[in-house]
């Protein structure tokens, strides 16, 4: 099971809000490197006594130089770098896996809302489904996961949990020994399918659209089952883990020689001599305990204090889904006004003596306060200047010109406009002044410009002044065809000879 320490860090305050945590066991440093730490120490112990009593005196020199030697060219093993990126590599795939456990709460909502009914059947068919997706899921652990197979280590052991019947259990052994080769961990799921299908045939699903939801639900739930199957398939490689393995053990053999006690007054040989190596030691936890959290990383499906809970998952599952699709399906309390009906929306919730302090924290973003000067909202527009064109321009009244065209740049200038809550900046950005004919704003440049464009003045009768000026249009444009049609018509009837002709045509034009 997990191990969560969450409820004990939940503030930094005080001192040493971590150093409360080194005094457990569970899930510790400590239990994981105990025994590499007494073989370290009991390896330093050895050699040291083996120098001080059972080495003659050419033995030692050869020793001494040996110990030398390792001192000075110990460091030269990349081990931080090596054992960094390799943790970072299997923490990151642990997440993954992490996030690749399906939960099967959406499926069973979807057909909780979709198949109604609290007959036997519609109750027969959801609960199936959901089990047949649990069944799955329960399935594919037992592939991975040591903690799941030895709770179901064979098919019985699902029937006698109540996962499969006994005809499931013949039809799932008799596929598998017809086709041994491949895992049948999708084979509930895909009876999960052709019942969705045919409760639909059946009508116990109302519309397509829902059987779509459903299917591709169970099709996402597959495909994690899958993933964590591709997980536990495809591991690391193999020659990395070697490459960090032989790298830290290699680098503290050489640290046990290394930091051996060799220098020893004559007057103390008789005498036994312990030192005791503190920073190798400590050196040992901070390296071996990186090893030992990609150790414990490396297979989050095993049995490690720090490992997925797996069980409890199958557990879980199993009674969410019976709950959404049977107990509580279509029920909820009853319809009601809600406390705050009145007023629409609360400004604030009811706070206890104990939350009190959290009355005021409300978050403001970083920008919201932030008070730009009145003379930097002024807005800067880039006019095009033509070669002809003066090099000194002026503007309306508030408005400021650069006297300096930006470098570099020959067709335009920056043109300063002060912004003021009573003018028009649509009128002080473009220098255009607008005179309005009728209830139409028409450009002054449109109208008296080389390309002017003639603005036609309608007349509006029968129009109400609530409609819009196109509706308007509207309206007077199919009056106008209905007054033609009406006009043909009329010559219609009163041409009966070869003219009518002509006049169908002209009304089908």
């Amino acid at each position: 099971m997990t191990v969560t320490y969450t409820s004990e860090v939940t503030t930094s305050t005080g001192l040493g809000c971590f150093l409360k945590l080194l005094r457990r066991w569970r899930g510790s440093i400590y239990k994981i490197v105990w025994a590499d730490l007494i073989l370290f120490l009991g390896l330093y112990y050895a050699l040291n006594l083996s120098y001080l009593y059972a080495m003659n005196q050419y033995t030692k020199e050869h020793f001494v130089k040996v110990v030398n030697y390792c001192a000075r060219n110990g460091n030269l093993i990349p081990l931080s770098f090596v054992l960094g990126f390799f943790v970072n590599i299997v923490y990151s795939r642990w997440w993954s896996q992490f996030q690749a456990i399906p939960y099967p709460d959406n499926v069973a909502l979807l057909i909780g809302a979709n198949i109604k009914g609290q007959d036997e059947r519609a109750r027969i068919v959801r609960r199936t489904i959901v089990r047949y997706i649990c069944v799955t899921f329960t399935f594919t652990l037992t592939l991975m996961s040591p903690k799941a197979k030895k709770r179901f280590p064979t098919l019985n052991h699902f029937v006698d949990a109540g996962l499969f019947t006994k005809e499931e259990k013949k039809i799932f052994e008799d596929l598998n020994n017809e086709y041994p080769n491949y895992t049948k961990n999708w084979l509930p799921l895909a009876w999960a399918a052709n019942i969705t299908t045919r409760a639909r045939h059946e009508g116990i699903i109302r519309d397509d659209c829902s059987v779509k939801c459903i299917l591709e639900q169970i099709n996402i739930f597959r495909s994690k089952c899958g993933e964590m199957l591709a997980y536990d398939w495809i591991s690391i490689p193999l020659v990395y883990t070697q490459v960090v393995t032989i790298a830290v053990y290699t680098y503290f053999l050489i640290t046990v020689i290394g930091n051996q006690f060799i220098e020893v007054d004559k007057k103390y040989v008789d005498r036994l001599i312990f030192s005791f190596p503190f920073m190798p030691v400590l050196e040992f936890f901070f390296y071996m305990g990186w090893l030992k959290v990609a150790e414990t990383l490396i297979n989050p499906f095993g049995e490690d204090d720090d490992d997925f809970d797996v069980v409890w998952m199958i557990d879980r599952h199993i009674q969410v889904c019976y709950l959404l699709v049977d107990k509580i399906h279509q029920d909820h309390p009853k319809l009601k006004k809600d406390y705050y009906w009145q007023q629409t929306a609360p400004d604030t919730l009811p706070f206890t003596v104990a939350s009190q302090q959290y009355m005021k924290d409300t978050p403001v973003q970083s920008a919201e306060k932030l008070q730009v000067k009145k003379t930097d909202q002024d807005l800067i527009i880039r006019e095009e200047v033509s070669h002809h064109r003066p090099r000194s321009l002026w503007g309306s009244l508030g408005n400021v010109l650069f006297s300096n065209r930006r470098r570099g740049d020959n067709k335009y200038c920056l043109r300063r406009i002060a912004v003021d809550d009573n003018a028009e900046i649509f009128d002080e950005m473009f220098g255009q002044a607008l005179k309005t004919t009728g209830k139409q704003s028409v450009n002054t440049y449109e109208e008296e410009g080389p390309n002017k464009i003639k603005v036609p003045i309608f007349v509006k009768t029968n129009c109400n002044e609530n409609v819009e000026e196109f509706e308007c249009l509207r309206k007077q444009r199919l009056e106008h065809q209905r007054a033609k049609l009406l006009k043909y018509m009329e010559l219609l009837k009163a041409n009966k000879g070869q003219d009518g002709a002509q006049i169908v045509k002209a009304i089908i034009k």
